[in-house]
């Protein structure tokens, strides 16, 4: 008993001495304040951390919290208790005491160096750092609370264990977050875990789960509506680090109070009856797949069309679709050349979710017999009219949210507004008119500084015809032409300039000076698809790409004297390299360059004459090569190529070329690509061969179809970029 006892004595000492040892040395190093730190990370510390956690590893996860706090301009805007409670705590879960903090330090702030806020850097850490490390959802992972080390080592994780790994990145650069979660979803079906980050208050977000139209957005919204804070099985909690009481419901190790909680219910739940729907997932030998399908009622009127979730989205992220209680409803997909159905199926009250296998459906028809889809058979010859149709029913359903975005010249999306002052010249066409998108100079600057330029830049051009516009960025930092908010909200405009003002979709055109010619850099060669020609005036290109230009004619201009950044020195440089380009693919990479000898960064208006040279040109809407270098600004279209959802990144290539029937892509292809296919660069009627990076060539009897043309429109409202038909490459 005295050996016990002794035993007992000597380990708890060691264990205060740990703790001991990491306070003074907090206090030495980091003042009143580490030694704040210190106390409150070993005050709520859980007990197993005591016993095991050294205090060099204490001391580590200070040093680089600390550190990260005064490296990123958000951290400094935290709180002192919320810095305390999610941003210095090493470990979200019980998940394993692995240090993190140096790596994920290390990794972010390239991705991240040009965020002004906690938002935005989260954003772009969430669309980028999974991709980095190589680590999506996938439900074969070892286990559920896997630490990050054990989830990259495997390249897989579920909910948990890529929440695990955003919050641990967020924190690591000085962003407050924390993991939230339900026990059970209201409606049975299991439980999710998500994160919450701090901006001036708790915004969510799925880990992996990126939604360029911003925070407070994710697939589970509709569930986490129906939470009950009063049934503590379907309330929704969130980590935190200090113990109030209240215990962290974790499923994998019921019983394990150590992660302390706060019930965060009230924040997602809503009052109103839960609204009809019906979620779909797609099985094939008990594997989900991503199918486009219909939703019919019992007659065959088609009521909706959707595309299944597959590969790394949430098991219960699926299409929801609207019905009415009582009511008898059908589902249709579109698989390969055939047209599948289930058989008929009522639609209960709430929300209920369908497992719809490949197994039990029946075959209508073939997709090339039209009686039974109650549909004419398109053809080369009614496929415009029918894309014509389906694009004018579009545009009739949102005239009125489109109407007001234009009488307001005011654009948001994902809490940034795109401003913009405009001007018409000459007479419309009978094709329609053209657009000139016109960018300003400036940033870095004070917002009365950029309104000057925004409002100086409307006076610097006259198109011979056309709506000339000069948008107002929606940001006053260095890139403001550069950041991924700006292609959506520039595909918005067109869009409703196409549909709402006459403009020709093939015949508009991207300009800018200064920092807005950064911006024609950046975004010309990443939306070339979306532009007629393209000219950039007195700009840097900072890290872009000119490979993207094959198909859009391009204009540089700069004065020989503008130095500064060694503009003018790079100017000449990028022309040399299009003339490369151009040489080596003699029908591609049309450019023009006027290098003005003596001028400074002001051309004295001889740049102007971009304009009658930029006018001469139409889109190359559906051309037959396409050279596609993802920037850091990634898409999933691009002319005629489609990359599954969530695929794309940064310096991934794809090269596709058309030669008579033949397709051949070579680079960085993943399963799942689609071709989207029109009458103007091959014959939909006759066999398509597709050859992937040499691999045996595989054969394709293409179809034209209505449910190809409303998907594309629903993605991009332009009727001349529309399909009629596509492949799914496996």
């Amino acid at each position: 008993m005295k050996l016990l006892a002794l035993w007992l004595t000597t380990a708890a000492l060691a264990l205060a001495s740990a703790t001991d040892e990491f306070i003074a040395s907090a206090t030495e190093k980091h003042g009143a304040f580490g030694e704040k730190a210190a106390r409150f990370l070993v005050e709520h510390m859980p007990e197993n951390d005591r016993k095991s956690l050294s205090a060099a590893f204490l001391s580590e996860n200070l040093e680089l919290a600390l550190k990260a706090r005064g490296s990123f301009p958000w951290g400094s805007l935290v709180p002192e208790e919320i810095f305390l409670n999610d941003v210095l705590p090493y470990a979200v879960f019980d998940d394993p005491r692995d240090p993190w903090r140096a790596d994920f330090l290390e990794k972010p702030p390239p991705l991240v160096k040009n965020a002004a806020t906690a938002t935005e850097a989260a954003q772009i850490l969430n669309k980028e750092f999974f991709t980095l490390i190589n680590t999506h959802y996938n439900t074969r992972r070892e286990r559920t609370n896997q630490s990050p080390k054990e989830s990259i080592e495997q390249g897989k994780a579920t909910c948990t264990g890529l929440s695990i790994i955003f919050v641990d990145v967020c924190r690591a650069v000085g962003i407050p977050a924390r993991a939230v979660g339900t026990p059970m979803w209201s409606n049975g079906r299991g439980n999710h875990t998500w994160v919450e980050i701090w901006d001036g208050g708790w915004h969510f977000t799925g880990a992996d789960e990126y939604d360029a139209k911003g925070l407070n957005r994710a697939w589970f919204t509709a569930d986490a509506a129906k939470a009950v804070a009063t049934e503590p099985a379907h309330a929704i909690y969130a980590t935190s680090w200090k113990k109030d009481g209240l215990s962290f419901p974790m499923i994998w190790a019921r019983g394990n109070n150590d992660v302390a909680a706060v019930e965060i219910t009230s924040r997602y739940a809503k009052t109103e009856p839960a609204k009809p729907l019906v979620g779909i997932r797609f099985l094939d030998g008990g594997k989900r797949i991503a199918v486009r399908g219909i939703l019919t009622n019992e007659g065959g009127e088609r009521l909706a069309t959707f595309t299944t979730k597959a590969g790394t989205a949430d098991l219960n992220d699926m299409p929801r679709l609207d019905v009415s209680p009582g009511k008898n409803y059908r589902l249709r997909f579109f698989i390969e050349n055939r047209l599948l159905e289930t058989e008929t199926f009522t639609a209960a009250n709430g929300e209920t979710a369908l497992d719809v296998r490949m197994a039990d459906l029946r075959l209508v028809s073939k997709i090339e017999d039209a009686k039974e889809t109650k549909e004419p058979a398109l053809t080369r010859e009614n496929a415009p009219g029918a894309i014509e149709q389906c694009y004018r029913k579009l545009v009739a359903a949102q005239t009125t949210e489109r109407s007001a975005e234009l009488e307001s010249m005011s654009i948001t999306i994902g809490g940034k507004t795109l401003k913009w002052l405009e001007k018409s010249f000459g007479r419309a066409p009978r094709d329609g008119r053209s657009l000139w998108i016109s960018m300003h100079g400036g940033g870095g600057a004070p917002p009365a500084v950029n309104d000057g330029q925004w409002r100086n830049q409307i006076r610097l051009y006259q198109p011979k015809e056309g709506i000339y516009l000069a948008p107002r960025a929606p940001t006053d930092t260095w890139d403001l032409w550069h950041q991924d908010h700006i292609d959506p909200l520039f595909s918005r405009l067109i869009e409703n300039m196409i549909a709402l003002r006459g403009v020709n979709p093939d015949k508009v055109y991207l300009m800018g000076y200064s920092a807005g010619g950064d911006g024609v850099w950046q975004l010309a060669p990443r939306m070339a698809d979306r532009f007629a020609a393209a000219a950039m005036m007195a700009g840097h290109p900072n890290e872009s790409s000119l490979l993207g230009l094959r198909n859009l004619p391009f204009a540089i201009f700069m004065g020989g004297a503008d130095a500064a950044y060694k503009r003018n020195q790079i100017a000449a440089e990028k022309t040399a390299a299009l003339a490369k380009l151009q040489q080596a693919d003699p029908d591609a990479y049309i450019h023009i360059s006027r290098i003005y000898k003596g001028l400074p960064h002001w051309m004295n208006g001889k740049d102007a004459e971009a304009l009658p040279w930029m006018a001469k040109f139409s889109r190359n809407t559906w051309p037959r090569k396409i050279v596609w270098y993802q920037d850091n600004v990634t898409h999933d279209r691009f002319y005629w190529l489609q990359l599954p959802e969530g695929s794309a990144r940064k310096g991934q290539q794809i090269i596709a070329t058309v030669e008579g029937q033949n397709i051949i892509l070579t680079g960085d292809v993943p399963p799942g690509t689609r071709l989207l296919l029109h009458d103007d660069f091959i014959n939909i009627d006759q066999p398509v061969q597709v050859t992937v990076n040499a691999q045996p060539v595989q054969r394709f009897e293409v179809t034209r179809s209505l449910e190809v043309i409303q998907e594309s429109l629903t993605r991009r409202l332009d009727p001349k970029s529309t399909p009629s038909a596509e492949i799914t490459l496996k």
